[in-house]
């Protein structure tokens, strides 16, 4: 069974999709959270392991990996892009039975990773891959809560229902 995994470039990600772009413009962390929702349900329904890598080049400090909605969450240290970070996530995932994808628009980005091994997913296929995996959610939801007729008689063969319907019926 081949693991799959899928980093993700988050301020790329924000800034490419037409929601999150907008919340930006109000409040960056709202944004982020959002983001992080968003991966967060898209790992639980997909089974894709999926990492969220954010760029704190210009925050003092060491970064940190954080585990936010069961999904790791990494910012960057001081000093580094997250560009370095994800090449050095997909050069510490890549192995056998692994598939590894990053989630960005950033073309440069994309050329690295391919050539490490990883493959890319744009901001806006990733978009559409979300959206899918949130109808795919509201069908199993509806599916599940409408009312389910479990009756015996669905069960039976039609010569069996046939036989107890004259019975019934006192035939």
């Amino acid at each position: 069974m081949i693991q799959e995994i899928l980093i993700v470039d988050g301020y790329n990600i924000i800034g490419s999709w037409p929601e999150l772009q907008r919340l930006k413009e109000i409040r960056l962390e709202e944004a982020r959270d959002r983001l992080i929702e968003t991966m967060a349900e898209y790992q639980s329904f997909s089974g894709m392991k999926v990492i969220v890598v954010f760029d704190a080049y210009y925050v003092p400090g060491l970064g940190g990996k954080y585990l936010q909605s069961k999904l790791p969450v990494y910012y960057t240290k001081e000093k580094e892009t997250a560009d370095e970070l994800i090449e050095r996530l997909v050069t510490a995932h890549i192995g056998r039975r692994k598939q590894v994808y990053v989630a960005t628009s950033d073309m440069t980005e994309q050329h690295v990773i391919f050539g490490k091994g990883a493959f890319r997913i744009p901001a806006s296929e990733l978009l559409v891959k979300v959206r899918q995996v949130r109808q795919e959610i509201r069908r199993t939801i509806d599916t599940e809560a409408a009312p389910k007729r479990n009756s015996f008689d669905s069960r039976l063969s039609g010569d069996i229902r046939d036989q107890l319907e004259k019975w019934r019926r006192g035939n």
